[in-house]
């Protein structure tokens, strides 16, 4: 189910003195540029099983927040555990780390955000934790929290923020080929 578009800059402008603004420089993939939803948080270093056991679960509109510890070494998600998630319901994947396949999420409805990408994959397992509060690039993102990602940034709320609600008078901006 595509979500309406948001404006991380625009919600800042009005919600910003309850917003955190997560600091870590993202790169955008999957089908949608722009998702929101409640939290969801796992930890886990180098290790996609955790990853594809969330995914398989109900998102019911969710954001599932992983902090892989900033590796860039392994991916933690695919294009095949991205498909579960976006059959799944859930809105979007904000990970600290890297994925793989990234090609193949450009059609789901489904957005992500990570560091970057790779070509390799884990092989050994490692420990995860569910539903602990995660604090990332200066963010800490709580379970039931409210996610908010576009191109630009990823922001968290306590609360869930009035998407009709947006800065009085839109900026306007030279047309460049005039």
């Amino acid at each position: 189910m595509r979500q309406p578009p948001i404006v991380t800059a625009d919600l800042y402008d009005v919600h910003h003195a309850g917003l955190s603004v997560c600091e870590l420089q993202f790169r955008s993939f999957g089908g949608n540029l722009s998702f929101f939803g409640p939290c969801a948080t796992l930890a886990t270093l180098e290790d996609h099983t955790p990853v594809l056991a969330a995914l398989q679960q109900p998102g019911n509109g969710r954001v599932l927040v992983i902090d892989g510890q900033g590796s860039l070494r392994i991916g933690l998600m695919g294009d095949r555990l991205a498909k579960f998630g976006a059959d799944n319901g859930w809105a979007g994947v904000v990970m600290n780390g890297v994925i793989r396949d990234s090609l193949g999420m450009e059609n789901l409805d489904l957005g992500v955000k990570a560091l970057g990408t790779t070509a390799r994959r884990g092989w050994a397992s490692f420990a995860a934790t569910n539903d602990v509060p995660l604090t990332i690039g200066s963010a800490t993102f709580r379970p039931g929290d409210w996610v908010y990602a576009d191109v630009d940034c990823v922001i968290v709320s306590r609360t869930e923020l009035d998407l009709a609600v947006t800065p009085a008078a839109p900026l306007s901006y030279p047309d460049p080929q005039q």
